[in-house]
């Protein structure tokens, strides 16, 4: 089991639609590097894919996903 999160409070149990580590590992290279000007990043782009592979995969509401994921609105 692998826990997710660099908090103890942002900590949770792996869905099986996380991306594994071998494979964050080849998509990391493809997405946008943040900018050192503007907002800071709240949420890791990890987190964000996830939410969307689990969207894809379960079929449920953006509105009913599970609270351990990022806001329905930022994903």
């Amino acid at each position: 089991m692998r826990l997710l999160g660099t908090l103890p409070s942002m900590m949770r149990k792996a869905y099986q639609t996380d991306l594994s580590d071998a494979e964050w590992v080849c998509i990391e290279p493809y997405l946008p590097t943040p900018i050192s000007e503007g907002r800071p990043r709240v949420h890791p782009l990890r987190e964000i894919l996830d939410t969307i592979f689990y969207i894809v995969r379960s079929g449920c509401a953006w509105r009913l996903l599970p609270h351990e994921f990022p806001p329905w609105k930022t994903v």
